[in-house]
């Protein structure tokens, strides 16, 4: 979604380089381009773009990675969608 954010210094997004591999997994799945890999290392480069997802820890092959992704990216992605799109009356509290 383009221009999405979420809430500032709050995201669960964890990364142990030590542990990280360098494969780029995480970078092919991540929707918000949360990480690059530089010197063979993943590195989070705008950790405030996550949306939870989890893709990222899920495709990990050494799990380096760890987020507590649940349902707060689904609706957080919902109320943005609804809000570009300028629909939230119509949402009511769906979404809540």
């Amino acid at each position: 979604m383009k221009g999405f954010r979420y809430l500032s210094s709050v995201v669960t997004l964890e990364l142990d380089q030590a542990a990280c591999i360098g494969c780029g997994r995480c970078q092919e799945v991540c929707p918000h381009q949360v990480f690059a890999v530089t010197a063979k290392k993943a590195v989070m480069q705008d950790r405030d773009a996550c949306m939870e997802c989890g893709a990222c820890a899920l495709n990990c092959p050494v799990k380096a990675i760890k987020v507590d992704a649940g349902v707060g990216c689904a609706s957080g992605m919902i109320h943005e969608w609804l809000r570009e799109h300028k629909l939230e009356k119509l949402a009511g509290d769906c979404c809540s």
